[in-house]
């Protein structure tokens, strides 16, 4: 198991980007002066809407969260579940006037685009206070949009991940690869013991997007990335052709995949999981920690059972990327910024680490606080990083390209799952998806 070293490689890297704008002054209820010393709890009475993506057990952990701020301030919270696409569900409410109070955003993107439309409320010295002693400013920066502060970046994703199942890799005799040769030959023995290695889940095409994004900064490295990801390159320059090629390598061997590409487009996030390390169909699952919550569920022992290892270098450069969800205030109710504030708080941060499948940006939460040792070193690295280390690629986009079911990034690389010999064209397809989000 190569935790250790995933630990090591991000142990003691610092972050160093300015943040950004001054919050404006408001005098709206906090979280903590919402109960006052005899414990009377302001709050009560008030009612809050929060709009999030999660369902099943990540939405259950998060209630847990809310339930704790509704003890601690009084206020009631109602939970909507946006789906996968949140900014389809968000769209229509924000156009009509009804948005819900808080909303927790899976890209930033998102960000600068409703802070564009008016749509959201700036943060309050009290939410600002929260973030300037609790993280980062490379996560304050995240979550904010033309010199001010909106968000507060509630859950972090560690996103440059394979997880394997242990008993596979003793069936076939093989151990965790350092790079992408590595993981091919790999790969190539796995099948050859009659398991197929990977179960991808291409319902989901973000999945998708991680995987590319990982080959793409291994390859092409940092200052391309951020080219890319700012459109500043075309998407039909030769570096995306060479990350799509290493792609090739495992999606254009049908004994690479599990139930065939037309199989893997038809299975989503967490289904694919659970077919690793529930139903013991594949080998490995590339992604984030979060797989960490279907595995529980799937019954499986996190650092027995299922295993990590970082995502092998494809080329001269150690990805890490990194990902995470922003929750913003988009109404003026007296609650949603105390609840930001209680989301930003080492306290709120604290209840929420205890449950599976969540990683704290909060610099003061204790990795102790996570329940296995496998997500305490992951816990450690979250709130630093490097000069190689890069936000998810698609979250920064224009959510029309980068966030949306069916359309854009998501799209054409389900279409390359479909067809991998087809690079020149699944090129130039991402590309005319960025022109007309980029216009």
């Amino acid at each position: 198991m190569r935790t250790a070293r995933a630990a090591a490689v991000l142990a003691g890297l610092a972050v160093a980007v300015a943040a950004c704008g001054n919050a404006p002054t408001t005098t709206q209820p906090t979280a903590s002066s919402s109960a006052s010393a005899g414990g009377a709890k302001t709050l009560e009475g008030v009612k809050l809407e929060v709009a999030a993506k999660w369902t099943g057990d990540e939405q259950k952990y998060f209630q847990q969260v809310l339930k704790a701020f509704t003890e601690k301030t009084g206020a009631k919270v109602t939970y909507a579940s946006t789906g996968e696409d949140t900014g389809a569900y968000l769209g229509p409410r924000i156009q009509g006037g009804s948005p819900p109070d808080v909303a927790i955003l899976p890209q930033p993107g998102l960000v600068q685009q409703y802070a564009k439309q008016n749509a959201l409320k700036p943060v309050t010295d009290a939410v600002s206070k929260q973030l300037d002693t609790n993280y980062t400013p490379y996560w304050k920066e995240l979550g904010s949009a033309d010199g001010k502060v909106y968000g507060v970046l509630v859950k972090a994703a560690h996103k440059s991940l394979v997880w394997y199942r242990t008993q596979a890799f003793e069936d076939a005799g093989v151990q965790p690869p350092t790079n992408w040769d590595e993981l091919v030959k790999a790969s190539q023995t796995i099948a050859d013991s009659g398991t197929p290695p990977f179960s991808l889940c291409g319902a989901s095409a973000w999945t998708l997007t991680d995987l590319f994004e990982n080959v793409y900064l291994s390859t092409a490295g940092p200052e391309k990335y951020d080219q890319l990801s700012k459109h500043e390159i075309p998407w039909t320059d030769p570096s995306v052709a060479t990350a799509l090629e290493k792609i090739q390598q495992i999606a254009g061997k049908k004994e690479f995949v599990l139930d065939g590409s037309s199989g893997a487009l038809q299975t989503d996030f967490p289904t694919c999981v659970t077919k690793v390390f529930g139903q013991k169909k594949a080998a490995m699952i590339i992604e984030a920690d979060f797989v960490a919550t279907p595995v529980v569920q799937s019954k499986a022992k996190v650092g027995e059972d299922a295993k990590v290892f970082p995502f092998p270098k494809a080329g001269d450069t150690t990805p890490v990327i990194l990902g995470g969800d922003v929750a913003v205030a988009m109404k003026d109710s007296p609650g949603a910024m105390a609840l930001l504030e209680f989301l930003a708080s080492k306290e709120g941060g604290e209840i929420w680490a205890k449950l599976p499948g969540y990683l704290s940006p909060n610099k003061n939460v204790s990795p102790d606080n996570y329940p296995d040792p496998l997500t305490k070193q992951l816990g450690q690295t979250i709130v630093s990083a490097g000069d190689a280390v890069r936000y998810d690629m698609s979250d920064l986009a224009p959510s029309a390209f980068g966030g949306t079911d069916g359309k854009g990034e998501w799209k054409v690389l389900q279409d390359f799952l479909r067809n991998p010999s087809d690079v020149k064209g699944a090129q130039e397809a991402l590309e005319a998806e960025a022109k007309k989000a980029w216009k």
